[in-house]
């Protein structure tokens, strides 16, 4: 190889690793540019999705964060100048108050941010939030060019008095959006007036809604989570409609609405944030959400409402909005003229009128002569036992007599001892019943009119937040179950602890069962077995299971109640009815005529008129 070959091969070599170092160079460099580029338009991307979190998305992106924060320091997220000011801008919390409420908000989206309620404490007498704060999201979604949620920009206080807060978004083109409350000196009410001023020439006149939503975490306020939860609900209400329809209940729900509504409640058992639109909603999505009883942060609920609104574009709109935050009242609710007050269980028609029209001005007019609850559900008790006594009185009645009767029932089951003479011995036993005058049905007729009295008292007592934290012997809370016995362990059915007033009432419904059943002609019948056991044993046991974990204000009623009776029974027997002189009669009306009740008279009366009618219709065709 000559010397130029040598000189040619050798430059050859140098140009080839000399053109492989630059352009590993180069490729180094295009990608640190990449690099750079990728974090840039990833914080851009994440700003644009969720704003909020745009200073955590620059740190994760490596050390080309400040670059990329400078560039979005540099660079407009949104069109309109001022609302991009806002959206950059710190927040600040301002509170109105009054004698029974605080409410604080927060300047970013001009929302309420906590609801302190006054004069009321949860049962670890901690101070009493309907949401805490930072639990509640209140923003409104609209086009104006671009789509904006006010949540993301803060807004500037205008005015704050003593019962005012006003504050401003503005845009551009110097109109605002504007968010007023309202909250007078002794009210549980917020007023909230909505208005869009000067923003005609921004919003679109095609726009003709925009969406407005509504999201509280309500924390756990008593004693027991399983009563708690079963009594805090979701309730709506259409105008014009008697009464809301309510979802949850201690279970997860979800409702799309697609008409027309007034206004939605979240409902905690005995506190309840409700929101009213005197223009109505034009439709919304309602949802409910239970935390489980072990949530750390001892949460009960997350509501949520994604609310359409109507709106109609002009230089000055003004929609208004109602907030109640306060106690499940009955008469603070109806006072509204609202019909709030139909979100406390009460019951059907015929039990929701009878707890609206006599249990609770009853309870109500006690309660201005007496503060000791325990004693004014005893007068109540004593009152309307003793209002039924006269209907009541003619079933105790006739069920002494039959018991009165039980040696001739045993003589009449001796004479008709087998299965097939059982047509026999029914026969018998009825004409034996007739003949002393007793109707074996009259032991129906007080179960017939205690139940719906029963029944209201299960749903009043448990909702009636003046029963809430009240002391009474060894119960701290008649609204909650009382302890006298905690396991520290959950046992399935009987829950955490031993109630007393729920243990004694069963014991009394066991004793008056009891004394009912060993005096019944049917007490030795194999056929009244299975009714022998259901009432003596089963219901006193279903009874407790159930009572155990609800108010003790209706175990402690269950029990007064089964005590009047009882006393009741015991003095008919002992004064108003003579066995001698029951079957006595019997005897002496043995071989003749049986009486005839007014109903079989009467009925005897017709067919002999039909008769005689068909008679003379028979002479005339002759």
């Amino acid at each position: 190889m000559d010397k130029n070959s040598v000189i040619g091969f050798v430059l050859i070599i140098a140009i080839f690793f000399g053109f492989t170092f630059y352009q590993s160079k180069q490729a180094r460099k295009q990608a640190e540019v990449q690099a750079k580029l990728d974090s840039i338009a990833m914080v851009e991307s994440l700003v644009r999705e969720a704003p909020a979190v745009a200073d955590n998305a620059a740190e994760a992106a490596g050390e080309y964060a400040t670059d990329s924060v400078n560039v979005l320091k540099q660079t407009a997220i949104f069109k309109d100048a001022l609302l991009d000011s806002a959206y950059r801008e710190e927040s600040s919390i301002v509170a109105l108050e009054n004698d029974l409420i605080k409410v604080e908000f927060n300047t970013k989206g001009a929302k309420p941010y906590s609801v302190l309620v006054k004069n009321y404490f949860n049962y670890d007498s901690t101070a009493l939030y309907i949401y805490k704060p930072g639990g509640c999201e209140y923003s409104l979604s609209i086009y104006t060019g671009e789509y904006i949620e006010t949540r993301n920009f803060n807004f500037r206080v205008a005015e704050h008095t003593d019962s005012t807060l006003v504050m401003r978004l503005p845009f551009d083109g110097g109109g605002y959006i504007e968010q007023k409350y309202i909250l007078r000196p002794g009210s549980y009410s917020v007023d909230n007036l909505l208005s869009f001023v000067g923003l005609d020439n921004v919003i679109p006149r095609n726009v003709s809604v925009f969406d407005l939503d509504y999201d509280v975490v309500i924390p756990r306020m008593e004693k027991g989570y399983k009563n708690e939860s079963q009594y805090s609900k979701l309730d709506y209400y259409f105008n014009g409609d008697k009464k809301p329809v309510e979802m949850g209940r201690g279970r997860n729900s979800k409702k799309r609405i697609d008409s027309k509504l007034s206004w939605f409640a979240f409902q905690q058992q005995f506190f309840s944030a409700i929101l009213r639109a005197p223009q109505e909603f034009a439709s919304g999505e309602l949802s409910i959400n239970f935390m489980a009883q072990d949530d750390p942060e001892r949460n009960l609920m997350a509501c949520s409402a994604k609310m359409r609104c109507d709106f109609k574009n002009g230089s000055d709109v003004q929609i208004p909005f109602e907030f109640y935050f306060g106690p499940n009242h009955f008469q603070t609710l109806k006072s509204f003229d609202n019909k709030y007050e139909k979100i406390i269980p009460l019951g059907g028609w015929l039990v929701g009128w009878f707890t609206q029209y006599v249990i609770i001005p009853l309870f109500n007019f006690f309660h201005k002569f007496i503060d000791n609850f325990g004693l004014i559900i005893l007068l109540m008790t004593l009152v309307i036992k003793t209002v039924v006594l006269p209907f009541t009185n003619k079933s105790f009645l006739s069920s002494a007599k039959m018991a009165a009767l039980k040696p001739e029932i045993e003589k009449i089951n001796a004479r008709y001892p087998k299965q097939e003479d059982a047509m026999k011995k029914q026969q018998a036993t009825m004409d034996l019943y007739k003949r002393a005058n007793v109707s074996p049905m009259g032991g129906c007729l007080p179960m017939l009119i205690t139940l719906p009295i029963l029944w209201a008292m299960f749903r009043f007592f448990p909702a009636s937040i003046e029963l809430r934290q009240q002391p009474f012997l060894w119960c701290h809370d008649l609204s909650a179950y009382d302890s006298i016995l905690d396991y520290g362990r959950r046992i399935p059915i009987l829950g955490d602890h031993l109630s007393l007033f729920a243990l004694l009432m069963a014991v009394t419904m066991w004793l008056y069962s009891k004394m009912t059943m060993a005096n019944q002609p049917t007490a030795n019948d194999p056929n009244a077995a299975s009714m022998k056991f259901m009432s003596l044993y089963m219901m006193p046991v279903m009874m407790f299971f159930i009572c155990n974990s609800v108010s003790a204000a209706l175990s402690y009623y269950y029990l007064l109640s089964q005590l009047y009776s009882i006393v009741q029974n015991w003095i008919i027997r002992k004064w108003f009815v003579n066995p001698d002189e029951i079957l006595a009669r019997v005897k002496a009306s043995e071989g003749k005529p049986l009486p005839k009740s007014k109903w079989q008279q009467r009925l005897e009366a017709a067919q002999k008129m039909q008769e005689q009618q068909l008679k003379a219709q028979q002479k005339k065709r002759r």
